[in-house]
């Protein structure tokens, strides 16, 4: 799978830009704060529905527009598809695929794939647990399409049964009359159901990329190892080791978690139980990765994160396309040999960098110059 053509209106610094895509490798070079990466900004948004950069779309409309578009052509063997994206800061976004049918903006997932490198990786081994969350419900997404409807469903019964637990929190703090909380109850069944879903995909995922992550490692930083990657759940220990358990029982697990915590939440005012508390956690040898890995080897882990999502995309469906944003400037001479020669073969590349010497020779092809919002190929 490829992007062949990309288009945008009024996205970032782009009154408009039409950049047609080719296989292989396209390295968009120029000086910082030029639009390089706002390009790639706007094929990982089709693939995810979000920016690597900012949380909210309103950055991402140009000043003094109401809206903004992303618009690319795919293809996938034979087939080709158009798909676009429309986003309204405020209001829904609007999607289209061929133009004729208009759609939910995450029906759209799974057209276009990516596995993006960027410098805010480093957060996946020195941020909080949030990243981490964040890195795999992506790829639970990127594998499975239909995920982002459960997460979206966690995220509203989450954020209902904390308006609940609040109002019931400051009533009890004021002396006020207790509240009737029976309705919590059937929030915990909703949020039961739709949290034991996520925690299954989540297990599933490190299940399956240990192995695809150790053997990156290894690649980038040879006996440096090993690495491991392990969940804690918020449900406790019987969750953690189970990574074969059914939906049904990791619905159980969480409804008696909900409910031996309930008096603590009513006191607390929010939800501390479930998916959304969780951690995934990385150890490089026999010590946990954050705090104790080097800067070198954080960068290696992290790179190796994203490595072996590619390879397990690839393994499970059409391959998808690279981004490496402004990546190789921040790694030192032997990590950026090593990190182009593994993604050299990938069928689409993309990359950005400051100046030409920043992209390896190994990574040879199409070259764009960025200056000015102007998009000039080379």
């Amino acid at each position: 799978m490829h992007v062949s053509h990309l288009s945008l209106a009024d996205f970032r610094s782009y009154a408009r830009a039409e950049v047609p895509l080719d296989p292989g490798v396209t390295a968009f070079v120029g000086p910082n704060g030029q639009g390089k990466t706002n390009l790639v900004e706007a094929v990982g948004y089709l693939a995810t529905l979000g920016s690597h950069r900012v949380s909210s779309d309103a950055p991402l409309v140009r000043m003094g527009a109401d809206r903004a578009v992303i618009r690319a052509a795919v293809t996938q063997g034979e087939r080709r598809q158009l798909v676009e994206l429309e986003l309204n800061p405020g209001r829904a976004n609007r999607a289209r695929i061929n133009r004729s049918s208009q759609v939910r903006p995450r029906d759209v997932l799974g057209i276009v794939r990516t596995v993006l490198f960027a410098p805010e990786d480093l957060a996946l081994v020195k941020g909080d647990p949030g990243e981490r969350r964040k890195f795999l419900d992506e790829l639970i997404t990127a594998r499975s399409p239909r995920m982002a409807g459960v997460r979206s469903d966690y995220e509203r019964v989450l954020k209902q049964r904390n308006t609940l637990l609040k109002s019931a929190a400051m009533a009890r703090r004021h002396g006020g009359r207790s509240m009737d909380l029976s309705t919590l109850d059937v929030w915990d069944q909703h949020l039961a159901r739709a949290g034991a879903e996520l925690l299954a995909q989540r297990l599933d995922l490190i299940a399956t990329l240990q192995p695809l992550a150790d053997k990156a490692y290894e690649q980038l930083a040879p006996g440096g190892g090993p690495l491991a990657l392990a969940y804690r759940s918020s449900v406790g220990e019987a969750v953690d080791a189970a990574v074969h358990s059914s939906r049904e029982e990791l619905c159980t697990a969480l409804l008696g978690a909900l409910a031996e915590a309930r008096k603590q939440e009513i006191e607390r005012g929010v939800t501390l139980v479930g998916p959304h508390r969780d951690e995934l956690l990385l150890r490089l040898g026999d010590l946990p990765a954050k705090g104790y890995a080097s800067h070198g080897e954080s960068w290696s882990y992290a790179l190796a994160l994203r490595l072996a999502s590619y390879d397990l995309l690839r393994a499970e469906g059409s391959e998808p396309v690279l981004v490496l944003d402004d990546v190789f400037a921040e790694l030192d001479a032997r990590r950026r040999e090593r990190l182009a020669e593994l993604v050299a073969p990938a069928e689409q590349v993309l990359v950005t960098a400051a100046v030409d010497d920043d992209v390896p020779d190994v990574l040879t092809g199409v070259r764009y110059g960025v200056s000015g919002g102007e998009v000039t190929r080379l």
